[in-house]
């Protein structure tokens, strides 16, 4: 996808950025923070990757599609955020416990405008994941504002430095520690849902709720006995029973059952696959 690709040569060049105003300006915490922005590069390409593949169709080998391949990158990517938490927490305690000099001050306007940048395509980019209900996306944006948060501690970190003075040089490096909690509270969080669709997790009630009601909207349809759902890529798989006028013929009950499928995939809920299973109503006496 577009934004994916774009997303990849944004996060080269801040990572190239980062890098050398740190080593320019003395701020081994902007330096690791480059070094950590480099991992956003890694995981955009995996997204990208995940998305081009689960857009597949289905094939003789893969008969249910290739979605998981979607679900597998949003979970590649959550281990990446929490990786890249875990590189930036072992340099941040290994600058702290080094002596060195305080950053230099036009380090702080470097930051602000990569802050900007960083929070702007998370928004854009969870914006599209939302809407197109890709965990990937989602994790991948996530690596966008865990980027501008472990910034923003380093934007505020050398801003004490340099009020501080002398005895507060590793102000930056204390707060590039403190952001390392939230990316990884961040990384657990996109961890969850992505293996929650890798393992075939039921959907929300939502998802099920809307399904019922459209199937139950088809002329003939007495009940919807049953439902399974998951979420494969960026649509969904399912299997209904179906209940019918048990008087009516096989032929018609197959018919209505055709409609159900028909109506579900002309629906917004993006359904790739339905499997209709017609069941004779209940005597209701």
């Amino acid at each position: 996808m577009g934004i994916a690709g774009s997303s990849m040569a944004i996060n080269l060049v801040l990572a190239l950025i980062k890098i050398s105003t740190g080593v320019i300006g003395n701020s081994y915490a902007l330096i690791a923070d480059g070094i950590e922005s480099t991992s956003d590069i890694f995981s955009s390409l995996i997204v990208l990757s995940g998305l081009q593949i689960s857009s597949k169709p289905a094939d003789h080998s893969h008969p249910y599609g290739h979605g998981k391949a979607e679900s597998l990158a949003g979970m590649a990517v959550a281990l990446f955020l929490i990786g890249a938490g875990v590189i930036i927490a072992v340099q941040a305690i290994r600058e702290i416990l080094t002596p060195q000099q305080s950053p230099a001050w036009f380090t702080l306007p470097i930051l602000a405008v990569i802050i900007l940048v960083k929070e702007g395509l998370y928004r854009k980019m969870y914006r599209v994941g939302s809407a197109l209900d890709s965990s990937s996306l989602r994790s991948d944006a996530w690596h966008h504002r865990s980027d501008a948060i472990t910034s923003a501690a380093v934007f505020v970190g050398i801003s004490i430095a340099l009020i501080g003075g002398t005895g507060y040089e590793s102000a930056d490096d204390w707060a590039a520690l403190l952001a390392v909690a939230i990316i990884f509270a961040n990384g657990i969080r996109l961890l969850r849902p992505a293996l929650d669709e890798v393992m075939d997790a039921s959907v929300s009630d939502d998802i099920e709720q809307r399904v019922i009601s459209i199937a139950s909207s088809v002329e003939g349809v007495v009940a919807i006995e049953k439902t399974r759902i998951r979420k494969s890529g960026l649509g969904y798989l399912m299997d209904l029973h179906v209940q019918v006028d048990r008087d009516i013929s096989v032929k018609n009950g197959h018919a209505i059952g055709h409609k159900v499928n028909d109506r579900l995939k002309k629906s917004s809920l993006a359904i790739t696959d339905v499997v209709i299973h017609i069941e004779p109503a209940r005597d209701r006496n």
